[in-house]
């Protein structure tokens, strides 16, 4: 693609297949009552969590309190991790690829507990770290940002030289990209689990 020379990748919905219903079914089944979507300060605890400005531990805790009561770490963790998916091998194929092309970077908002899971999946399926994978990993719980933060693109452009108008942003949400667009980074919003679908063409079409 004619001056594009980096791809900034979301990993959930993009890479990594997820169904968020399995965590609230599973919740459900733990006994606790409603949806998070319907509990405000059960979302503005997981965009926290998500921050890096609350612990597993406290999010373990404030779960328990939920459901009002003892459930185990094991059993919450178990739970929450019960929307992460497989990861398809052509995918991580088609990066590999793409490596001898472009500097490939993925930028994720998720936490402490998804991030042990989905690493330890990743390696057990593809027997290297996912760290490899890409020439840096992006975590909203250790930048203490998340997207759409404007702020959250920024730092990766700087800390990696890179120049907006030569970098691709993808991400299965519109309202991120949007985000990542107003920095100046081109952008390219695409359907969960669809990116060998979506990107080749977006690149062929662009050349």
């Amino acid at each position: 693609m004619r001056n594009l020379k980096n791809i900034i990748f979301d990993l959930g919905g993009v890479i990594l297949n997820i169904d968020a219903q399995l965590t609230f079914d599973a919740f459900k089944e733990l006994g606790l009552n409603g949806s998070f979507q319907e509990k405000k300060e059960a979302m503005d605890f997981f965009f926290n969590l998500e921050k890096g400005h609350s612990t597993p531990g406290a999010f373990r805790n404030f779960i328990r309190q939920l459901i009002g009561s003892p459930v185990s770490d094991e059993e919450i963790d178990a739970a929450w991790t019960a929307m992460l998916l497989d990861i398809p091998a052509e995918r991580i194929s088609y990066l590999e690829d793409l490596r001898n092309n472009f500097r490939i970077f993925l930028l994720s908002n998720t936490n402490e507990i998804h991030r042990l899971k989905f690493h330890k999946t990743f390696e057990e399926n593809f027997g290297y770290p996912l760290d490899q994978l890409f020439e840096r990993n992006y975590y909203s719980h250790e930048m203490g940002l998340r997207k759409p933060d404007r702020e959250i693109f920024k730092q990766v452009l700087e800390q990696n030289r890179l120049i907006a108008s030569e970098t691709l942003f993808i991400d299965d949400s519109e309202e991120n990209v949007i985000a990542a667009k107003s920095v100046g980074i081109r952008g390219l919003s695409i359907l969960p689990g669809t990116l060998l679908e979506t990107l080749p063409d977006y690149l062929n079409r662009s050349i």
